[in-house]
């Protein structure tokens, strides 16, 4: 057998680019994590605010997971979903929370009231009785 210099070039080449997807994969996490904890910071050194508003819109945030498990080809499905409120204030701006699933059946578009939040943290919406 004779000597491939293509063969001695991929011991070379691979491990390089498994670590350079490593140092993605981290990479992102960690960033990630920072920006998260950077918000987390920010809102908790956010007043609480409590505010005349109107819920303009609601939306849920459905993902789709596939999931390949073992070498017997079974699969499975599963997914999230994430609910948002968009909040009108009496100057006109807007402000979209993501709220949890049993405020979002509670919440009704064109719903008046007070709404109470920290930063970017929705903390509730109290309806005003028309």
């Amino acid at each position: 057998m004779g000597y491939s210099p293509f063969g001695g070039m991929m011991f070379g080449i691979v491990p390089i680019i498994i670590f350079i997807g490593f140092i993605f994969v981290f990479g992102t996490i960690i960033v990630r994590s920072l920006q998260g904890a950077k918000q987390w910071k920010k809102n908790n050194d956010s007043p609480v605010l409590t505010v005349d508003a109107v819920v303009v819109t609601k939306r849920a945030d459905v993902r789709h997971y596939h999931h390949n498990a073992g070498t017997d080809n079974m699969s499975h499905m599963s997914s999230s979903t994430a609910y948002y409120a968009t909040f009108e204030f009496s100057s006109g701006d807007r402000m979209e929370f993501k709220v949890g699933n049993d405020e979002y059946g509670m919440l009704v578009e064109r719903d008046t009231g007070r709404l109470t939040f920290q930063g970017t943290r929705y903390l509730g919406f109290e309806r005003i009785k028309a």
